[in-house]
């Protein structure tokens, strides 16, 4: 494996590298959920390039970037163990040099849930694009690969590759869970022993409404309020709590096909958001 700093040295390791390339942008502290990413992009393409970047740009003023966890080492390790041939750690000056005025922004999909001021507002979204155009221009793969715990996220950067005809396949892999059922997250280690078993009520909110529905029970007030029960039971209010279509995320009144239920919340210091496909695949 090896590790370069630069868009330059970037261009220049896969000037004439095996295509296809397969890209997997992350913000490191990796966990299965990451090195799952990793397996998929190594069997599917010749060349693997892991960016390991924390992007400022979709922090709010008042969220954790000071305090995200951070192992380079680590994650070079585990990068190397899974087959990567191209960890790309740019510092921040390189992907937004002093005069850096250009910003991807979108309307619809971006601005609702976690683009929504009451969530993580629409600054979140505008820097995730900003930054994936940014690293598919750099590194210009052919596949770039990313979680379906970020549902969200998942369909802005579809919705963006479509608007701006960029020549590259989304593949989307499944939420990675822990035993006891909780998505993997870089952000779990903030939870405290007592925290992550209050936490564990989101992943239980999402297989009551599974559950729901497999019994017959498809109408948005139904299935909401099976996942509610869970969440009150652990005392957790949370942002939302949304069925929604999961091709444009517009609130629908019942499951059909697939129909997406997005839930986030906070417990104790973490921001933790979950998801569940119902009536489809």
């Amino acid at each position: 494996m090896r590790t370069v700093r630069t868009v330059a040295e970037l261009r220049e390791e896969l000037r004439g590298a095996p295509r296809p390339v397969g890209l997997v942008p992350t913000m490191g502290a990796f966990h299965e959920g990451h090195l799952s990413l990793i397996r998929a992009a190594r069997q599917e393409n010749e060349t693997v390039v892991v960016s390991l970047f924390v992007n400022p740009a979709q922090f709010g003023p008042t969220e954790d970037l000071a305090a995200y966890p951070r192992d380079e080492q680590r994650d070079a390790t585990l990068a190397d163990a899974e087959g990567t041939d191209i960890l790309f750690i740019p510092p921040v000056d390189e992907v937004y040099p002093p005069d850096h005025q250009t910003y991807v922004v979108m309307d619809g999909i971006a601005t609702i849930l976690e683009g929504s001021p009451d969530h993580r507002g629409p600054g979140h979204f505008k820097g995730v694009m900003t930054v994936v155009t940014k690293l598919l221009n750099m590194a210009q793969p052919d596949r770039a690969y990313f979680g379906q715990k970020d549902a969200q996220q998942v369909l802005v950067i579809r919705k963006l590759v479509r608007d701006l005809n960029m020549p590259v396949e989304i593949r989307v892999c499944p939420i990675v869970r822990d035993k006891d059922g909780l998505a993997l997250s870089s952000r779990n280690v903030y939870l405290s022993p007592p925290e992550r078993e209050r936490a564990l009520a989101l992943s239980r909110a999402l297989s009551a409404a599974e559950e729901k529905v497999r019994t017959g029970s498809i109408d948005r007030e139904s299935v909401l309020a099976a996942a509610r029960t869970e969440l009150d039971a652990a005392q957790i209010e949370p942002e939302y709590l949304e069925l929604r279509s999961a091709e444009d995320l517009s609130p629908v009144e019942r499951v059909n096909g697939s129909t997406l239920l997005a839930v986030a919340a906070r417990v104790g210091n973490a921001r933790l958001i979950d998801n569940t496909m119902l009536g489809g695949t």
